[in-house]
């Protein structure tokens, strides 16, 4: 623990910020230079908050930008 916050605040409060935003690294599907990745809202079950993903569809795969120069 550092100043009294613990890691584990830390890496909550960004876990909580990501799941209130759409995923900043899908891409549409077809894109040069992008390939399939496990939504990170739904972790791959389809499924969020008792509902079908609104990032992924129900499918648990989106479609992200592959890194390279």
């Amino acid at each position: 623990m550092r100043d009294g916050i613990g890691l584990d605040w830390i890496i909550q409060a960004q876990e909580d910020a990501m799941t209130d935003k759409e995923n900043p690294d899908a891409v549409p599907p077809g894109t040069t230079g992008a390939g399939e990745n496990i939504c990170r809202k739904c972790e791959g079950s389809g499924r969020a908050e008792g509902k079908e993903c609104p990032e992924c569809g129900g499918t648990g795969k989106v479609t992200t930008g592959i890194g390279g120069g």
